[in-house]
C-alpha cells in the first residue's frame, strides 16, 4: 500500500509515467522510509496490480511534401550530437478537438531532448507554424554556435518565410530525403510521447482545452519528468547545465 500510494502520487502529475521513471522518482521517498523495493518488484507490483502502461502504436502522416518549393538535403544522417543548440529537431502533429482538429508545430533541442518552443493554430500554414521557431531562437542559449534545424520536408518547413528565418540567423537547413519519419525519428517520438503520456492524443473538449493542455505538458515535460536518455535528469535541467559550460 504505501508503494501503490507513491506511484499514485506521482501519477496524479504524470499520468502514464513508466515503471523505470516511476522508480527513479519515488527512490528518494523509498530510502526516507527505509523500504527496499528495487525496479523488478516495482514492475510486478504494476502487473499484479493492472497499473502497467502498454503503448499505442500508431502513425499518421501530416507531411505534404509533394510541391515545387525548394528541399534541402539531410545535414543530420552522420552527426552525433555533443551539445545544446548544434541540432534542433521539429514536425507537425495535429490535435482532436470537439471543435475540430488543431496543429501543434513543436521545436526541440536534440541535445537535451528540450521543447524550446511550440505553436499551436487552427492550420498548418507556414505563417502559423514558424512562429514555434521564432520563439524557440529567442529562447536560444548559446548564439555563438552553429545550429542546425533538422524537419521533414513538408511545404511548413521549405516556405520563404520558415526559410528566411533560418537565413536571418545563419540557422542551417536539413530535411530527410525520402520521406521516411525514421530520418525525423526524435520529432517523431516527441510528437508520440505528449499524445500518450499527457493526453493530447485524447479528443479533447475545445481548442483552448489543448492549448492549455499543451502548455501543461510541456512545462511537466521540460521541467519535472526525468528522462530515459539523459540518465533520468530532465531536458530542462540538461539544457541549462550544460549550456553554462559552453558560455
Amino acid at each position: 500500500m504505501q508503494i501503490k500510494q507513491l506511484v499514485d502520487k506521482e501519477r496524479k502529475v504524470l499520468s502514464r509515467l513508466g515503471g523505470r521513471k516511476l522508480h527513479h522518482q519515488i527512490r528518494d521517498s523509498l530510502q526516507a522510509q527505509e523500504i527496499k523495493f528495487g525496479r523488478d518488484k516495482l514492475f510486478a507490483l504494476l502487473k499484479k496490480n493492472g497499473m502497467l502502461i502498454l503503448p499505442k502504436r500508431r502513425y499518421i502522416q501530416t507531411t505534404m511534401s509533394k510541391h515545387w518549393l525548394r528541399k534541402y538535403p539531410n545535414l543530420v544522417k552522420d552527426i552525433v550530437v555533443k551539445r545544446p543548440d548544434e541540432v534542433w529537431v521539429s514536425d507537425i502533429t495535429y490535435l482532436k478537438t470537439d471543435e475540430g482538429n488543431c496543429y501543434l508545430n513543436m521545436v526541440t533541442d536534440a541535445y537535451s531532448r528540450k521543447i524550446m518552443d511550440y505553436a499551436i493554430a487552427d492550420n498548418m500554414e507556414a505563417a502559423q507554424m514558424k512562429q514555434a521557431f521564432q520563439m524557440a531562437i529567442r529562447n536560444r542559449k548559446n548564439r555563438q554556435h552553429q545550429l542546425i534545424h533538422h524537419s521533414d520536408r513538408g511545404m511548413q518547413y521549405c516556405s520563404a518565410e520558415y526559410v528566411s528565418i533560418a537565413n536571418q540567423h545563419q540557422i542551417k537547413i536539413s530535411m530527410t530525403e525520402n520521406g521516411d519519419p525514421y530520418e525525423n525519428a526524435l520529432a517523431e517520438r516527441m510528437n508520440r510521447t505528449l499524445k500518450e503520456e499527457f493526453g493530447l492524443g485524447n479528443v479533447l473538449k475545445s481548442k483552448l482545452h489543448a492549448k492549455l493542455l499543451t502548455e501543461e505538458a510541456v512545462d511537466l515535460y521540460n521541467n519535472y519528468r526525468p528522462h530515459l536518455s539523459l540518465k533520468m535528469k530532465t531536458p530542462q535541467s540538461v539544457y541549462k547545465q550544460k549550456s553554462q559550460l559552453l558560455t
